[in-house]
């Protein structure tokens, strides 16, 4: 019998990609057709940039985030007084043996790149990549005229 590979830290396995990534396609294109039936959900336009599946496939926790990033806690309250049925037609238009339990969480990568632009344009870090890099040609080139002066 073969030896399983040790998988810490390695990061998620190509089928925990793939069926993550088949999870938030159903789960995108469910609420943009407005096929979950809530009044909340419904004024909402939420986008659904990643899910991340435990190594055993049972537990699918899925970022989501409504557009313009307001009002997130109503539609998480939303999405799980709706999970079994998500779950259900999850199930369904995925073709998996077993339907993952469904947990939703905010999707924190959007503000994170926005504090990272806002650190990328601040006046410390603008003075640092304002400076030209001091090409190793150049240098070489100063040498030599120094050289044929003597």
């Amino acid at each position: 019998m073969a030896k399983k590979p040790n998988t810490q830290g390695s990061g998620p396995s190509q089928r925990q990609l793939r069926v993550g990534e088949l999870i938030r396609h159903a789960l995108a294109e469910m609420l943009a057709r407005g096929d979950i039936h809530d009044d909340v959900l419904a004024k909402h336009v939420i986008t659904v940039p990643e899910v991340r599946l435990s190594p055993d496939l049972k537990l699918a926790t899925c970022y989501i985030m409504p557009l313009g990033g307001q009002d997130i806690a109503p539609v998480l309250k939303a999405l799980d007084a709706n999970k079994r049925y998500i779950r259900g037609e999850v199930a369904h238009r995925v073709n998996l043996k077993y339907a993952p339990d469904l947990r939703f969480r905010q999707d924190e990568s959007f503000d994170e790149a926005a504090r990272i632009d806002a650190l990328l344009d601040s006046e410390a870090v603008r003075r640092d990549t304002d400076r030209k890099p001091l090409r190793i040609d150049q240098d070489f080139d100063q040498q030599d005229k120094h050289d044929d002066d003597d």
